[in-house]
This record gives C-alpha cells, sequence and structure tokens, in this order.
C-alpha cells in the first residue's frame, strides 16, 4: 500500500500515543480491530467467534498498526523497512487453541504491506481486552532513513 493510500493514522482512545519512533524503531500501542473508531466486532474466540473471524480481525488489527507506524515514521521524515515483532493479543475461551492460526491473520497482513523477513511474533490468550475486542496487535517495525529524534502520532 502506497502513502497515497494509507488510511488515516488511528485515534488514540485515551492517554497514549498511538505510535512512536525512537532509536530507529517504530512502536505502536495496541490495536484493535476497529473501522474508524467503532469497533468491528466484539466477543471471545471460541464462544462468539471462529478461527476464520479471528484471523480476520488480527488481520484489520495488525493494518491498524500499519497505519499508525507510516503516519508517525512519515512525521519523523523516514520510512518503514520491515516489521520486527508483533504481539498478538487473543481474547479466548479457556480451551481456544488456535492461537498461532488467528495470529498468521497479522502476520500476513504484515507481509503483504512491507514484506521483508517473518518478525518475532507472540500469540497471547486473555480474559478481556479494550471495548470487548477479540484481538489486539502491537508491532515493532525497523525505518529506513535517518531519524533525528524521537517523533509520535
Amino acid at each position: 500500500m502506497s502513502a497515497a493510500t494509507m488510511p488515516e493514522a488511528p485515534e488514540p482512545a485515551g492517554d497514549y500515543a498511538t505510535a512512536r519512533v525512537a532509536g530507529g524503531l517504530v512502536f505502536t500501542a495496541g490495536m484493535t480491530p476497529r473501522n474508524g473508531s467503532r469497533l468491528v466486532a466484539a466477543g471471545r474466540l471460541g464462544a462468539d467467534l471462529d478461527l476464520k473471524q479471528g484471523k480476520e480481525l488480527a488481520a484489520l488489527a495488525a493494518q491498524r498498526a500499519i497505519a499508525a507506524a507510516h503516519h508517525a515514521a512519515e512525521n519523523a521524515g523516514v520510512g518503514l523497512a520491515e516489521a520486527v515483532s508483533l504481539t498478538v493479543y487473543l481474547a479466548t475461551t479457556a480451551d481456544f487453541t488456535e492461537h498461532t492460526a488467528v495470529a498468521d491473520g497479522a502476520s500476513e497482513r504484515v507481509a503483504a504491506h512491507l514484506g521483508g523477513p517473518p518478525a518475532a511474533r507472540a500469540a497471547i490468550g486473555v480474559h478481556s481486552l479494550p471495548s470487548g475486542a477479540p484481538v489486539e496487535v502491537s508491532a515493532i517495525f525497523a525505518v529506513s532513513g535517518d531519524v533525528g529524534e524521537n517523533h509520535h502520532a
């Protein structure tokens, strides 16, 4: 996705930056699957949502992380080079065990946008997430170019 077609950077829902550039990296806040400010789906994987839905929602959350990182990098005068790390949080039932398959949705979306080697990744099951979201993705990206100082989006 080019800079011209990159969606607007997500707006923070609280007292935090959606992304920060520091030390040659862009760190994103946790992104839930939203269309603008509207949560696309709520619930738990294994009860309210299935594996396919979870994978699609993880991809959407990752897309929002990419947009936040892109805008922070652009504000710092650098580009995004590659994904270094992804953390995918999943609100699940106690017996849901397909964390990796759901997190693949986030990895696939990042790879489609940035290419490069796969990011290191953690997929973590939790009891609940903000606003009842089923997934949340945070990411760390390497930048291309020289960063003069810390920037945020």
